[in-house]
């Protein structure tokens, strides 16, 4: 079972970014724009960049499938983004297949080491600690998603 983090903790960074303060974050989180399934009203979500390159970015659903930003953007997959100095930028996203997730998170526990291990000691994910390779299943239970950034 996933750990929960307090959600007064996890929703104190989206003022920061909302006033235009996300570059504070070093690059390595984003806020993302969703609308709510049921309700239609915009709803907040600040995310691990796992990949970032000029035309969008991956993040990963830390909950797993059950998450409701996760949900809400399989339903409504017009999203804005906050990102660095990129504030409400238009994008849309898209949940990667399963199969492609191990290769992209161990690229990424490659690259964040320390950044890894601490995600999955607070989320109580000791596959994304452990040093032994990812199993199979990974891709099921941390779905990551592409944002990519509207054409301007």
């Amino acid at each position: 079972m996933t750990r929960r983090i307090p959600r007064v903790l996890a929703r104190a960074p989206i003022p920061l970014f909302r006033w235009g303060f996300g570059f504070l974050m070093g690059g390595r989180l984003t806020m993302i724009e969703h609308r709510g399934r049921v309700t239609g009203q915009a709803r907040y979500v600040v995310l691990e960049v796992l990949e970032r390159d000029p035309d969008g970015l991956v993040v990963v659903s830390g909950y797993g499938r059950g998450a409701q930003w996760y949900r809400n953007v399989l339903a409504d997959p017009a999203v804005r983004v906050w990102s660095g100095r990129r504030r409400g930028a238009r994008a849309r996203a898209t949940a990667i297949p399963a199969g492609e997730v191990p290769g992209r998170l161990e690229d990424y526990r490659r690259r964040h080491r320390r950044a890894a291990k601490a995600l999955g000691r607070t989320l109580a994910l000791p596959d994304l600690a452990a040093d032994r390779p990812l199993p199979a299943d990974v891709g099921e239970r941390l779905p990551l998603v592409r944002i990519e950034y509207a054409a301007r």
